[in-house]
């Protein structure tokens, strides 16, 4: 028999789903009559049903929290203003995942909140090798939180203060990777960052450099859209941006402090001194007057001299124009430095994972969808604009797509056509789900390529699936 103490610490782990029901019952055979709750906590943190951490919240009695969206809070790795970040795991599978909550003291304050959801939201469309993919944003009992993959290797901060400074081939291998995933986000619907810094960039165990935290990301139509959110800005990026006459959302300002990171990766420190003094921050003079890399190290590589001197070039005319164009330049002095740079990776390369994209703009029918498909494998990007979804065929393309007639309209077949044109002869799988009225078009819709399918309603989620998986060559379960 178990004391009264400790029957209430089980039913309040088991109430909160911190532990298992079979955990409790391994633990039981470690339980005899002196033990206190103390000892209980030794026992199941030796048997590693709940770390440190965890205890010490629920010795406060802070439960709340600790389990959101289905993943439990493991350890806290990470604090900032606004909110903190912990080493998570699925309860379901175990899996290791980054939480991310907005700090009680603007859980209540609904411009920090709407904020903070503009992040999450933002993230989760952004799928691309060298961005740390957003899961999910929710809120639960008052905790707003979001979720995401969890990499490893923390942040380039960390990274370098261990390691001091970097050779220029490495140096070059972690821009190329940042250069890679803004050029990616411009491409969908022109999203900037507008907080690079050495703490946004992520490096995996596997040597990947990954972009983390678009809180301060805005798009081509931010700026004129009504209802838009008053979003923070960087000061460093008002600094020079108000100086320079720069337009709004300018991608070249991104490419700024890219290039400061890529002058502390190579000097080992960074070009101007950090400071919390918001009017130092404000100063021009501080962006303007940056020291030549080449005055601290007289004998880099003179490729990767002229990459620094022209991201750091204060007017925007003078810098790299897009992040492609950055791209490409780094890839060529590491050429010519004997290192043949990896090769550029599709969001559906990066893992496997296929990419489908859909145009609806019904938010039930979004969530129904995305939960769906997640659920079974895919990565599912949403668009409500068929013109937006022609641009990221052209751009970047997805491996497969679905469209519905009563969501796009008259013009669904023709849409449907044309993109069953351009993109004949590769891979692009393409469904159309035909109003009951348009079912008469079907065959000779079927009929256009092979890689092009039409159904007709009403169809279950998983016939639409099953025809996808056929046509991007997925196992059909």
């Amino acid at each position: 028999m178990v004391s009264s103490t400790i029957s209430n610490l089980e039913n309040l782990l088991i109430n909160t789903q911190l532990v298992s029901r079979q955990d409790i019952a391994e633990c039981r055979s470690d339980v005899h009559g002196g033990t206190d709750e103390e000892d209980y906590f030794q026992i199941l943190e030796r048997k590693q049903f709940l770390t440190n951490f965890q205890i010490s919240r629920i010795r406060k009695g802070e439960t709340a929290g600790l389990v959101l969206g289905g993943c439990k809070l493991l350890y806290k790795n990470a604090s900032g203003s606004f909110a903190r970040v912990y080493r998570g795991s699925r309860i379901a599978t175990g899996e290791m995942v980054g939480v991310k909550v907005l700090r009680d003291h603007w859980a209540n304050d609904p411009a920090t909140i709407q904020l903070f959801k503009h992040e999450g939201q933002v993230g989760k469309k952004l799928k691309h090798h060298n961005i740390v993919p957003i899961y999910d944003v929710d809120s639960q009992d008052g905790f707003h939180y979001i979720t995401m993959e969890f990499v490893e290797g923390g942040n380039l901060r960390d990274f370098i203060k261990i390691r001091k400074k970097l050779d220029p081939v490495e140096a070059c291998r972690y821009i190329l990777d940042i250069a890679r995933g803004l050029e990616y986000a411009i491409n969908q619907g022109g999203i900037t960052h507008r907080d690079m810094k050495t703490t946004n960039v992520l490096m995996s165990s596997q040597g990947v450099a990954k972009l983390i935290d678009f809180g301060l990301a805005a798009d081509n139509s931010f700026f004129n859209r009504p209802g838009s959110p008053d979003l923070a800005q960087a000061v460093e990026y008002i600094t020079i941006e108000r100086n320079t006459d720069a337009p709004p959302n300018d991608p070249r300002s991104d490419l700024f402090f890219v290039g400061t990171i890529l002058y502390e990766l190579l000097a080992g420190e960074p070009p101007y001194p950090r400071t919390r003094d918001i009017d130092e921050r404000k100063r021009f003079g501080r962006y303007r007057d940056i020291r030549p890399i080449t005055s601290i190290l007289p004998n880099l590589d003179w490729g990767v001299a002229e990459i620094v001197d022209r991201l750091l070039q204060i007017s925007p005319a003078h810098r790299y124009q897009s992040a492609r164009d950055l791209a490409e330049e780094v890839e060529n002095v590491l050429k010519k430095l004997g290192h043949q740079p990896t090769p550029k990776k599709t969001s559906s390369e990066s893992n496997g994972t296929k990419t489908i994209l859909c145009v609806e703009h019904r938010p039930k029918r979004q969530n129904v969808l995305r939960e769906y498909f997640s659920k079974h494998g895919f990565r599912l990007l949403l668009l409500s604009d068929i013109e937006r979804a022609f641009n990221r065929i052209k751009n970047n393309p997805p491996d497969g797509m679905i469209l519905f007639e009563d969501a796009i309209g008259d013009r669904a077949i023709e849409d449907f056509k044309r993109i069953v044109s351009m993109s004949r002869g590769g891979n692009l799988a393409t469904v159309l789900v035909l109003a009951h009225e348009s079912a008469g078009m079907a065959d000779e819709l079927n009929a256009m390529d092979e890689s092009a399918k039409a159904l007709v309603q009403p169809i279950r989620l998983r016939d639409l699936r099953k025809t996808l998986q056929k046509t991007v060559g997925m196992t059909v379960e």
